[in-house]
């Protein structure tokens, strides 16, 4: 158990660092808040529907603004 748990931590920080490094800040800088931080919050959770609740908009419309400012999904 113990191994699995340390696997998922070490996976979660790549996966938080593909996200840190495709993203476009300059565009995620740029937005209104509370667009700009629930995409900071997505780039480090990787939890799109915690992020888009943060924000206080539809799933499907965060989502499309995740794709303009490049922050991949990333299957751990």
């Amino acid at each position: 158990m113990e191994e699995y748990l340390k696997e998922f931590k070490k996976r979660e920080a790549e996966a938080r660092e593909i996200r840190r490094k495709c993203a476009d800040w300059n565009f995620i800088e740029k937005q209104p808040e509370p667009i700009k931080t629930a995409l900071k919050i997505l780039i480090e959770t990787g939890d799109l529907w915690y992020a888009a609740k943060i924000a206080g908009v539809p799933l499907g419309k965060l989502n499309e603004i995740r794709r303009k400012a490049k922050i991949p999904l990333v299957v751990i």
